[in-house]
This record gives structure tokens, sequence and C-alpha cells, in this order.
């Protein structure tokens, strides 16, 4: 062990006067004021519970210690408001206790995390039994076939389970039961299913709500089987059946430190037995690896998304990597040893060393190494009580960490630290790795052209001189750029051998001088991320496919230029050019954020963006490569919007609800709120710089209230949702904005409600819309809402939409809004076509279906089931509103326009083509209109 260093004259300045504070008329006592110096927390208790102070100093105080029990009295006897309280300040003086022993008693870590974890145990325990006592005085009990009473199983996940708690950590639980019964002995009999489920509802209360107390935990429940939208307790039965059809290798991994919370009892074996086959196989399991390296894949992303510095956890040689070396060995090997089923990563690491996978060495320094760096996170946290694994970025947390890992300077800690997460790196690269694709040697040529700024050089590979003349502009406007900017040596190395591999990747696509400086421009947003062009420079597909892409579309190109993180998703080409199932978005971003602190709302507003981006390339991908046609384009693009919109309005509620509580008769799952789509979302013709065209209603009396502690009226409270929508959709944070969400279709436009009751919905289309606004309900649906509200407005709709008109004022007032618009938005000139607006574009066409609608759903209803213009137009065809020839020359030219649009969006060029080369389809949407639109003679 290194020698000890004095405390800081300054460190001991604050304790003593922080004790001074607290007990103004005792001496000093050396240990308190230490630890007032190093732990803001502990400060802040002490201040609020100045009696634990002596407390700490008792002599059983100076050793850990069997947790005593939480609760004394009778559980029956004991109400909410005592029970959380109770919970609370135990948490706070033990805790406290924690502190003590780590940061003055310099305690053993392996002691101190299972110690926390044993507290841990006790009050989780503790809120479960209490808990059931309340629901069963009521309700009864569940009563197994021998008459014994069932307990409802918490099943502790991660640290938690295997008795390595952080200081600050969440805990993650998993709640289940034996089997289906009835209640028995209360006053009504319920199921099983709904009698856990209020149990459940009152742990995590009991837990994470907040209280003048603070809260216990922070519960974070996503790990569960279907993550958010799973029920919040299964059956034995349930969770098997789950497991065995549907559970994934990640839940392998993070049900392999599962464990039992509270004394064992008579379901503890068969609930084990039950998940062993799951989590271990007979056999040798090395597809282990690759799931595991996919895994570490995702939190390498997740570093690089953050920009995090200085993590000890997630950071190269971090604690997630030891967790990765043994537990991968587990998953590989336990099926077949016994010892090796264990939770803890201790006990893990020395059965792999008793079976020769591990000499005694590799044993003890990885067991060190790790113990250091759990030694260092639990100092950060108790610091402040702080879930937090980075490095301190102030001078107190640095003056702390060094007295307490006995070094002189900041320096010699990082050294200390540094040299810990070298060694397992290392560790982990032998065991885990990743098979790095070894570039295919470059030849001089392309060496030379880079080291001299010369595509002269390139004349022995490259036999096309315009070619090479088209490079040589960008080639030396970007070595200028690089000569100017500051990336450092390693950055600089990694670039001079990336450079040479670009150009002959350039080369083997023949790309053009455009393609090069979209190359260029992707190099330079990442020059200064070092771990961006080691990614490409040790990643020859992931290089491969960036040059491609930005070949086949310069909207990719620029979107990887803005957005570097979707360098990531060039890793695995497989899915890179095969966009989600139509009907799997949705369940992909639940996913997705199920590693998203609920808590986060900033890294919660990237989450969505980064999301989008992702699928937005997996789809433009396959658009520019011709994976996917156009139809199919848009339909992806909706869907993506439709999930994303969903996640949004989660989030948002979620967020209202915190503050206000639930309006009266709604809860997560029935919030009594849609989101109708008009335009291209609703006639799922979304594209990639589409706006979103929302109004949002609600089926709620404006008069009643929210239950919560700061009750709001529910007009109020959707009003707010609305308005929360907006700011997670327009607010433009490092990723840009999500959508640009224009809300002024609704009622009475930008001067009228964000929410509107969906009754009022109606009387205004009854009363006070106009013509251009029924138009636009043509195109409308409703993309969120439960079906009560999807049901009811579909009604309006066709309510709407099928009312008798005068067609001729419709007719004047389709041609007169036509003519405003084409007047302020149309770009024809007498040589180039606007797609969208000019004479015989899209927009032409969109007004033909929308009077088509207007002027016949009263006779023909069937012209209001779909709101996107091809169906529409069938159709029509159908009901004999227009001729089957008429119909197909609409639908074709419109097909043709948008796949026109698409390859121009892809190209980032003006929506303009020659007019000459589309006469045949504008003559034919001209002469359409004229026969239904043009004046009576």
């Amino acid at each position: 062990m290194p020698t000890p260093v004095h405390i800081s004259e300054f460190l001991q300045s604050l304790g003593e006067s922080r004790f001074a504070e607290i007990y103004p008329n005792k001496e000093h006592d050396a240990s308190l004021v230490l630890l007032l110096a190093l732990s803001d927390f502990a400060y802040k208790v002490l201040c609020a519970h100045p009696q634990w102070g002596p407390w700490l100093l008792e002599e059983q105080q100076q050793n850990v210690q069997v947790p005593q029990p939480v609760f004394s009295e009778p559980l029956t006897d004991i109400d909410e408001k005592s029970a959380f309280t109770q919970l609370r300040l135990y948490r706070k003086k033990f805790w406290l206790h924690v502190a003590y022993l780590d940061l003055v008693r310099k305690n053993d870590i392996a002691q101190s995390m299972e110690y926390v974890s044993l507290l841990s145990d006790e009050l989780i325990d503790a809120a479960n039994r209490w808990a059931y006592a309340h629901v069963a005085m009521l309700n009864g009990q569940p009563i197994d076939e021998q008459g014994f009473p069932m307990p409802m199983m918490i099943l502790g996940m991660g640290k938690l389970g295997g008795f390595e708690l952080n200081y600050s950590s969440d805990i993650d639980l998993i709640f289940s039961y034996p089997k289906m019964v009835s209640t028995q002995g209360g006053r009504r009999s319920i199921e099983s299913q709904v009698f856990y489920t209020k149990v459940a509802q009152k742990v995590i209360a009991a837990l994470d709500q907040h209280t003048v107390d603070g809260r216990v935990f922070r519960v974070d429940m996503r790990l569960r089987p279907f993550g958010d939208s799973g029920p919040l307790v299964m059956s034995f039965a349930a969770l098997e059946d789950y497991y065995q059809e549907q559970g994934r290798e990640w839940e392998r991994y993070a049900m392999l430190k599962g464990r039992l919370i509270g004394q064992a009892n008579r379901y503890h074996d068969d609930f084990y037995a039950m998940l062993r086959p799951f989590v271990y196989r007979r056999y040798i399991d090395f597809s282990v690896i690759e799931s595991l390296r996919k895994m570490k894949s995702l939190i390498a992303q997740e570093v690089r998304r953050k920009g995090l510095v200085d993590n000890i956890k997630l950071g190269a040689g971090g604690i997630r990597e030891v967790e990765f070396v043994v537990q991968a060995l587990q998953l590989i090997r336990g099926g077949r040893e016994p010892k090796l089923q264990t939770q803890g990563l201790h006990r893990a690491l020395v059965a792999l060393k008793e079976l020769g996978v591990f000499s005694e060495q590799q044993h003890q320094q990885l067991w060190q190494d790790y113990a250091l760096l759990r030694r260092v996170e639990q100092y950060l946290q108790a610091f402040n009580d702080e879930q937090t694994q980075q490095l301190p970025e102030s001078e107190l947390g640095w003056e702390r960490l060094n007295y307490l890992l006995s070094q002189e300077t900041q320096q010699g800690s990082r050294a200390v630290i540094n040299d810990a997460m070298t060694r397992i790196h290392q560790e982990f690269a032998h065991v885990i790795g990743f098979e790095q694709e070894h570039s295919e040697p470059v030849q001089g040529s392309y060496v030379m052209a880079w080291e001299h700024g010369d595509t002269e050089l390139l004349s022995d590979v490259m036999s096309e001189a315009p070619q090479r003349q088209s490079w040589q502009s960008p080639l030396s406007h970007f070595k200028e750029r690089v000569s100017k900017k500051p990336i450092g040596k390693r950055g600089r190395d990694i670039l001079d051998k990336l450079m040479p591999q670009v150009l002959a990747q350039l080369h083997k696509v023949h790309a053009s001088g455009e393609v090069f400086a979209l190359v260029a421009n992707v190099l330079d947003r990442i020059m200064s991320r070092t771990a961006y062009l080691e990614l490409l420079h040790e990643n020859l597909g992931a290089l491969q496919q960036l040059v491609r892409l930005c070949a086949h579309s310069r909207w990719i190109g620029e979107q990887i230029a803005q957005h570097p993180i979707l360098l990531d998703d060039l890793i695995d080409p497989a899915q890179l050019y095969k966009p989600l199932p139509l009907d799997a978005y949705a369940s992909e971003i639940r996913q997705y954020f199920l590693r998203i602190d609920e808590q986060d709302l900033e890294l919660q507003m990237e989450a969505l963006r980064q999301f989008k981006q992702t699928q937005q390339l997996r789809i433009a991908a396959a658009d520019a490569t011709g994976a996917l046609e156009l139809m199919k384009v848009s339909d992806h693009l909706t869907a993506l919007a439709q999930a994303i919109v969903e996640q949004a309005v989660n989030l948002a509620w979620q967020q209202m609800v915190e503050r206000f509580g639930c309006p009266q008769g709604t809860d997560s799952e029935n919030k009594g709120f849609a989101v109708i789509a008009y335009g291209k979302a609703g006639g799922l013709e979304l594209g990639y710089d589409s706006d979103l065209d929302l109004v949002f209603v609600h089926n709620h009396d404006g008069e009643s209230a929210t239950d919560g502690d700061k009750a709001i009226s529910s007009r109020q409270f959707y009003l707010k949702l609305a308005q929360r929508l907006m700011h997670l959709f327009n607010t433009r944070t490092a990723s840009g904005i999500l959508y640009e969400l224009d809300t002024r279709l609704r009622p009475e436009g930008a001067s009228g409600l964000l929410a509107i009751n969906i009754e009022s919905f109606l009387h205004y289309q009854q009363t006070q819309a106009w013509t251009w606004e029924h138009q636009a309900l043509t195109r409308a649906r409703i993309i969120y809402g439960r079906e009560e509200l999807t049901q009811r407005f579909n009604e309006i709709r066709q309510l709407i939409l099928t009312q008798p008109r005068d067609t001729e004022k419709l007719r004047e007032d389709v041609v007169q809004m036509r003519e405003k618009m084409r007047q302020h938005l149309s770009k024809d000139s007498p040589m180039m076509f606007d797609l969208k607006q000019g004479a015989g574009g899209m927009t032409d066409i969109e007004f033909i279906t929308q009077y088509l609608v207007l002027a016949y759903a009263h006779h023909y209803p069937q012209l209001v089931t779909y709101s996107d213009n091809i169906r529409i137009l069938e159709a029509a065809a159908q009901c004999g509103c227009i001729s089957e020839q008429q119909a197909q020359e609409l639908i074709y030219a419109y097909c043709h326009y948008r796949g026109l649009y698409h390859v121009l969006s892809l190209r980032n060029q003006d929506k303009l083509m020659v007019k000459a080369q589309l006469d045949k389809e504008i003559n034919s949407v001209k002469q359409v209109w004229e026969a239904l639109l043009a004046p009576a003679p």
C-alpha cells in the first residue's frame, strides 16, 4: 500500500468549520472532522440529525454490523406516512455509517459492497412485507394448496443481486409470485395477479417516492419481461414461458446476477430451478461471446454518444469490462460447472481460478484492479450520495480522492487508476475482444498522394485524369484544414493511416470530386474525436459503407457529417441496409429507452433524435441502393414518426403526471389523449425532411381536476401536455430538432388552443371550419390514441366528409386556394418544373383527390375509408367519380413525382426537373384538373 498522505489544509479547515457548526460546544473529534471534510452528504445528514455523530463513534460502529430491522412494531400498525419515514431515515442513518467506514476507517471494498447490499436487502424486504400486510388487510391472502400464504418474490438484479451494490445505485427489480389463485380471508376476494400488482405498486412507492425525507432508492423495473410495457408482476409459469420463448441474450446476461431478496422460503428453490436452464446452457456456449461483443459495442456507442471521458465504469478498461470478462466465462461454462453458477463476481473469479481458466496471478491482478475501481467509485458516490462514475471535475473532488488514494497529486491518482484500467482492457481484449478487420494493404501511391496532397501521384493506380483532377481541390482544402486543427499526435497518426485507405476506397467506387468532398466533410467533423477516426481505421467495412453511401446520396453524407454518431451504424452492413419491419419501430424505441434514465430529460431528448437519425439512415441506405421501393420508403418513414410520437407522448405524460398528477379516470395506459396527423404523415407519405402536421385532442371535461399535490384542471393539464410535446420536438439540441411540428391546422389556427376536447373539435368542424380545413381532414388520421378516441375521431371525420356540399361553391373554393398557394410557393419557370407546386404537379393531384372526397363522399362513403391519395383515387374510380384511365394516369404521375422527389431529397437538391422530361405526366394531370375543376361554360 502507498504511504498515507496527510489531509490538505483546505480539507482540514473545511471539516473543522463544519464540525463547529454542528457541534458548537464540543471539542473537535478527528474522525468526525475527517468525515465532514470528505463528504457533503455526511454534512447534510449530521446537520439534520446531529445525534448520529456520537452514535458513529460508539465501539460497535467501528466495524460492519449485521443490519438491524427497519420496523420493530407490527406491520399492520404502521401507516403509510410512518412506513415511508422509517424507511428513509434508516437509509440515511446507515448510509452515513457506510460513508464513515469507507472514508474514515478505510474499510475493505468487498465488505462495504456486501454491507450496502445487505442493508438494501433489509429495506426492500421490509417494504415488501409491509406492503403485503396492508394489501392483505382488505383483500385477504393468496393461499396455496397446502394452506400456506404465498409471498411476493422480489428478484434483485445487477450489483444488488451479486452483493456488490454501489453506494448510490438504482436498484433493478423483477416481481413474481408462485401461482394463480384467488385471495382468502379478506372483505373481498381478488385474483392473485391483482393482489400482487397492488403489493408491487406499494413497494415501489415505499422505496421510490419522493417525500420530505427524500427517497430510499430509485427503482428501475425495466428489466422485467416486455420492459415498461409488460405487467408489473408475473407468475412463475408466465416468467418461464417468456424466458423460454422470447428471452434474449442480454436477458441471460442480466439474469446471471438475479437473486431473491429476503429470507429464503419454500418457493426459492422452485424459482431458481425455473430460471437456471434459461441462464446456463448444458453445453459449452461460445455464442455468448458474440452477443457480449455486441453489448460492449452498444456501451462503446453510448460512451461516444454522451461524450464520456474519465468514466471508470463504461470507459475502456472500466468496471463494466471486468464484469463482461467474468460473466462471459460464467455463461460459456456455467451449464457444465456448477461452481460458476453464482451471482457474485469475486466468487465467480475464485471458481474460474480453481477451474484453471485464470492463473493465480491473473485472478489476483484482475480482482485488485476491479477492487480499486470499485473503491474509487464508492468514494466518488459517498462525497455527495450521487450516482456517478466520472472522475472529479472540481479541485475539491480531486483533493478528497488524492487523500483517499494516498497520492500527493491529481497526476498520481490518475496514474494509479489508468494503470489498472489498462490491465483490465488487455484482459478484456483477450477474453471478449473484437475481431478487428485487417485493412487491405494500401499501395504506396495513396500514401504519397496524402502526404504530399497531390493527386498526380496517383497516376500509376488511377488512369482517369479527369477524376484525379476533380479530387485535387477537395484533397488540398482538406489537407489545409487538417494542418490548422489541434488534433494531437495520436489523432494525426491515425488520420495519416486512415487517409490512404479513404483514397483507395474512393477510387474503388470511381468517386467524383463531389463525393470526395462529402467524405472529407465527415472526416472534418470527427477529426478531433479520435474514437471515430479509430472506428473507421479499424473497421474497413465501416469505411467502405461511408464511401459507398456518400457516393449514393448527398443527403446521407451530410446527415453523417452533422451527426457522427451515425458512424456506429456503418459497422454492420447486414443491419444497415435492412430497415426494421413496419410494426417493429414502436417496440424498438421502447427497448432503446430502457437504457435511458427516466429523470434525465436532456438525454431523453437526445435519444429521440438519435433514434430517428439511426433509423432514417437505415431507411435511406436501403432507398439509395434500391433495396426498398418508393412506397415502402414513405411507409417506413411514417411508421418511424408514429413510434417517435408515441414515445414522446409517454415521456411528456410522465413528466406532467409527476408535477400535477393524472386527470380523473386516466393512467399511463389510458391517457384520454390522442394525436391526429394531417398532410404527409396522415397520408402515409412522409419524406426525409417532412414536417409533422399534428392536432392534439382529449376527451375530458375541462373543469375536472388532476389528482396530484399541485392539482390543475384537466384542460390545463392537456394544454401543458401539448406544450411539453412541442418542446420535446422543436427544441434544438446538439442533435438538432426532432421534427418541425406544425399545429396550425388545429381549430382556429395559431390563435386556438393547442389541445382541444374532441367534441369541441366536432363543433368547430361543423360550424366554423373553412373548405380548406375540410380538404385537410381528408388526409387526417389518428396516429396515437386508445380505441375509444380513435373510434370517435373516425366517426367525426366520416360525419364531416360525407355531408352534402354545393359542388359549384366547393369547386370555386378549391381552385381559389390552389391558385393562392401556387402564387406564393411555386418555383416553376419556362424550362423547369416544380414537382410539388408546379401546374400539373403533386399538389394539384392532392387537391383533385380532396375535391373528389368532398364532392362525392355523401353518395360514396367508401371514399373516406383511407387517408392516402393512391387508395382514394382507386376508390374514386371504383365509384365512377373519375374514369379508370384518369385514376391510373394520376396515380402513375403521383408515384413518379414522389420517386423523383425522394431522389432529389437524397441528393439534397431543389425539387425541380426539366419540364420537357415530364411533359406526359404534366399534361395528363392538367387534363384531369380541367375536366373536374375548370369553370362551367
